[in-house]
Parts: structure tokens; C-alpha cells; sequence
């Protein structure tokens, strides 16, 4: 069997913030039952159990949410104790986690860097821009309370990277956000994403705003690059990756939907963090085994929507590169068929501004 990457969410939809934008909220509004409660340590045991039979080569467990934090600290404990017990010999295991670093256990902190884990924390920019859509469950902002818990994270020489998400204040400020967390060394740049109903609102993203952003944070990385002061941004990494000849890591930039599942905490199985919806769940991990959930087929179903490729994209020069970008981006469908990337003209803009500096780095990296 394949390497196994599996998303899981330990809390559900639960979370210790409010954010105005998060798709995880409309995700669990529009399924039958928005919170899935807290993960017994049962089903715990039944996925680690069922994971390490599965995984050949390595498994990646990712915790995400809502906020996984909220799972406390014995469950973590519990986790590193069943993969303990449940590993085997040649299968590596890779433990992460993604926070809004919000007023965690210091306890619990630690422990996750004793522990190894590569821990994610969600910022985005500047105090102002972060504290804008980013709140607490009073409604005020939370951004003193995260970089205390980054200033910690170096303290603790922890393994971390930075997420932010390009919302529509953001993209118009993409020089000043760079600037701001390239000290953290690692980055993510995510779109943000409307709601499933469409409609736009004060913070949505604008194609050309994106644009804008990709050209300036490109600037910026490659200028870090020739200083001899490299700064790692995802997306960016990987068209450099892409250019070398090598698949990417990044599930997104693929061009077409890959072997995955996503855990909620009452053990349910899906085949993608956006689509955590009552029409995809593939079943449960508490009765069915990873094998059996694959057989099942409606994972490998969700796939195949996505590996339809448009004429346009077929006939574009940056199609090796772009590949066509997430099924999620390519909403709504057309006649049952995923429609071109709603972020298609930003990536050919940065794309006809940035490809003969991609091409440099590459050839630098690769020594020709």
C-alpha cells in the first residue's frame, strides 16, 4: 500500500476564535451535524491501529480544526503512546499540527516540541490586518496573544512555520506581510476562500488583488534567495520543485485530487479538508478498516472529478506549472465538470512575471 497522509480533526469545529472568514465553519453549517464532539481515545486507538497496518514507507498524522489544541494534553500523550505500540519496523512516523495559536498550555507546548511535532500557527501579517478578521469569541483581536506564543516556539527551538491567509486586506499588503514574518523562516500563503453560497464579502479576494500579491511576495523571496538569506514559502518552493522535475508536496498543486482521508473526531472519513460534507463521507474508521474505506470507492469517485482538464488549461503554457490548481478553486461545476481556477489569471500574471527568476533559482538549486 501507498504512504498514508491523514487529516484529523480532534475537536471537530470547535475552536477558541471567532475568525470572519473560516471555511471550516461553513463547512460544518452546511451538514447535518456541525460539531462531531470531542475524539474518544477508542477511536484514537482505532485509527493509529488501522493506519499502521495500512501505511507502507511512512504515515503522516495532521491535526487540525477547529482548533486541535482543545484535545488537551493527555490525548497527545496517547497518540505518541499508540504509535509506540502500533508502529512496526521501516514505517516512519511524521506527527503535525495546525494552530491559531491562541492561548495554548505551556504544558502542552512543550510537549509537542519534546514530542517532534511540526507545528503550523495561523498569522496573518500585521496587527492590523490579523486583528481585522481574526477574534476571539468576545470579538477582539488576537494577535499579542499568538506572537507571545510564537516568541515561545523560538524559545523552544520548535520545529514551526507561519499560515497566513491572502484575504483581500492582505493581498493589498503583501510587501509588509512578507517583511514581517520572513524572521519566522517558514511560510504558507493560502487564498482565502468565500463561503459555499458564493457571495462575496468585505474581506473576499479578488483575482487581481492575488495577482498583485504572488508578484510582490515573489519579489521578496527572490531577493531573500540571492542574499544568501533564503526564505521558504510553500507554493513558491514548489514551482521551483515542479522545475526540477519533482512531484509536489503540496496536494493542491498537484492538478488532481490524491489518496488522502480526512478523520472527523466521531471517526467518520473523507476524502478532502473542504469537502467534509454529508455527501462525501466515506464511512467509519471506528468499524471499517483503511483497506475496506478504499474499496468502498467513493473516495476514488471524488477523485476522478477532479482529473478532467479543460481545453484552455490542455492549450496554456504555464499548464505544467499551474496544472489546473484545487478542485476546491475550480468550484462551481459546469455540466458535473470542475470549471477553470477562479485564481487563473493571477497565476498567469505571476507566472509571465516570475518564470525566468524560477528558472535561475532551479538552476541554482539543481548546480547547472
Amino acid at each position: 500500500m501507498p504512504p498514508l497522509s491523514l487529516m484529523i480533526k480532534p475537536v471537530s469545529s470547535q475552536c477558541t476564535m471567532r475568525c470572519r472568514y473560516c471555511f471550516y465553519a461553513d463547512v460544518a453549517a452546511n451538514r447535518n451535524q456541525a460539531d462531531k464532539g470531542k475524539m474518544s481515545l477508542e477511536t484514537l486507538e482505532n485509527l493509529v491501529r488501522r493506519a499502521m497496518a495500512y501505511a507502507e514507507g511512512y504515515v503522516s498524522f495532521v491535526f487540525q480544526g477547529g482548533e486541535p489544541t482543545l484535545a488537551g494534553l493527555e490525548f497527545y500523550r496517547e497518540l505518541i503512546r499508540l504509535e509506540k505500540k502500533y508502529g512496526r519496523s521501516g514505517l516512519e512516523i511524521q506527527n503535525s499540527i495546525q494552530t491559531n495559536g491562541y492561548r495554548i498550555n505551556d504544558e502542552l507546548l512543550k510537549f509537542l516540541v519534546q514530542e517532534n511535532f511540526l507545528i503550523g500557527v495561523s498569522l496573518d501579517g500585521t496587527q492590523e490586518l490579523h486583528d481585522k478578521l481574526r477574534l476571539d469569541v468576545h470579538g477582539q483581536g488576537t494577535y499579542d496573544e499568538i506572537t507571545k506564543t510564537l516568541d515561545r516556539l523560538v524559545e523552544l527551538k520548535a520545529k514551526f512555520n507561519i499560515l497566513t491567509v491572502v484575504n483581500g486586506y492582505v493581498a493589498k499588503n503583501g510587501p509588509e506581510c512578507f517583511k514581517l514574518l520572513s524572521k519566522y523562516g517558514y511560510l504558507q500563503f493560502v487564498p482565502c476562500i468565500d463561503p459555499f453560497d458564493g457571495e462575496s464579502r468585505d474581506y473576499s479576494l479578488n483575482a487581481v488583488d492575488y495577482g498583485k500579491f504572488l508578484k510582490d511576495t515573489f519579489d521578496l523571496y527572490y531577493r531573500c534567495i540571492k542574499k544568501g538569506t533564503p526564505v521558504s514559502v510553500r507554493n513558491f518552493d514548489n514551482y521551483i520543485g515542479i522545475l526540477l522535475g519533482r512531484q509536489p508536496e503540496n496536494c493542491g498543486m498537484c492538478g488532481r485530487c490524491g489518496h488522502y482521508f480526512l478523520i472527523e473526531a466521531n471517526g467518520e472519513v473523507y476524502p478532502c479538508d473542504f469537502y467534509v460534507l454529508d455527501e462525501w463521507c466515506m464511512g467509519n474508521i471506528n468499524s471499517s478498516s483503511f483497506f475496506r474505506l478504499e474499496a468502498m470507492g467513493k473516495g476514488e469517485s471524488f477523485r476522478k472529478l477532479s482529473y478532467y482538464v479543460s481545453p484552455e488549461c490542455k492549450n496554456c503554457q504555464w499548464y505544467n506549472l499551474c496544472r489546473g490548481g484545487c478542485r476546491r478553486d475550480r468550484e462551481p461545476f459546469e455540466n458535473g465538470l470542475p470549471g477553470l481556477n477562479k485564481w487563473c489569471s493571477s497565476y498567469k500574471a505571476m507566472f509571465e512575471y516570475s518564470y525566468s527568476r524560477m528558472c535561475e533559482i532551479a538552476r541554482l538549486i539543481g548546480g547547472t
